[in-house]
């Protein structure tokens, strides 16, 4: 199993392509913060990237910068370039339709690529939302698949031909894929403690992939441990230092994701559910999911509907 891409399609993690930036100076927008995450790839120009408490910090040509929880931001041409209205509400425009946004006139000095991605609300194992506030990645990286995935986006928004909207959509995903293998290549330091942490660690890493292809299995922490000729204390330490769980509570929020997922888009009996993320009792897997999710499987798929 990929464990990554396991868990990137369990957490419903989707891109879209957002708006395309061609502007000459001076330009700002502000863009309100959303439910997903944010991604902008610096084609040509500069522009200077503000968040809430964070120092304002200047992209380059060749530059892309994921904001991996949706905040508001501002971009600006220079720190000092004020925020138009006008133009605000134009790039909001712009960014749902995935349409271009042409500030100024004369020569665009400024080319910027924006991507949008969401993931599926019912997931609490997801990826996206362990990582930093900001995950900015430098140009030239070593000739990776990023740089080619970014070029090719480029190409197809400046060239568009048939079927365009879905090469783009699905161009936007694999660069999330490159970006955070880049990312974790270059910045292992900064993905300590994110989920992305655990692909540093290959006892960790093969224990969640245990867990991800079997779920249903009565695990058990000193089962977990016996299968990778490991100590019980070994396991736990190192499990809980990678994701800040224990083996059995990364296991039940699995679970739950994978029973919520299926209360809410199939038919499926509870018992039916329960006994597919391994659960013998409906009255266990009740309590169980009531304790992660605040309410009975019943009423959350009521709920959700």
């Amino acid at each position: 199993m990929d464990l990554l891409a396991e868990t990137l399609a369990v957490g419903g993690v989707r891109g879209t392509v957002g708006a395309r930036i061609e502007a000459n100076e001076p330009w700002g927008i502000l863009w309100p913060g959303s439910a997903g995450a944010a991604f902008y790839a610096v084609a040509s120009g500069t522009a200077w990237l503000e968040l809430p408490s964070h120092p304002p910090r200047q992209l380059m040509p060749g530059d892309v910068v994921l904001l991996p929880n949706g905040p508001g931001h501002t971009l600006r041409s220079a720190p000092d370039a004020a925020v138009v209205l006008q133009q605000c509400t134009e790039a909001d425009d712009a960014r749902a339709r995935g349409g271009v946004l042409r500030i100024g006139s004369g020569e665009m000095h400024t080319n910027i690529l924006g991507a949008s991605y969401d993931y599926d609300p019912a997931v609490s194992t997801q990826v996206l939302a362990t990582l930093p506030d900001v995950v900015h990645l430098r140009a030239n990286h070593s000739g990776s698949g990023l740089d080619d995935t970014v070029r090719l986006l480029s190409r197809e928004l400046t060239q568009p031909q048939i079927a365009t909207e879905f090469v783009l959509n699905r161009l936007v995903d694999i660069l999330l894929v490159q970006l955070l293998r880049v990312w974790l290549t270059e910045k292992p330091a900064e993905a300590r403690g994110t989920w992305l942490g655990v692909l540093g660690d290959p006892l960790v890493s093969v224990a969640l992939t245990k867990l991800h292809e079997d779920p249903a299995k009565p695990w058990t922490t000193d089962l977990l441990a016996t299968e990778l000729a490991t100590s019980r204390s070994t396991l736990t330490r190192r499990f809980r230092e990678s994701t800040g769980r224990t083996p059995g509570d990364y296991l039940t929020r699995w679970r739950m994701d994978l029973a919520a997922i299926r209360l809410r888009d199939t038919n499926d009996t509870v018992d039916t559910i329960a006994r597919s993320v391994g659960y013998t009792s409906v009255f266990a897997f009740s309590r169980a999911f009531r304790r992660v999710r605040g309410e009975a499987p019943g009423q959350y798929r009521h709920s959700t509907r």
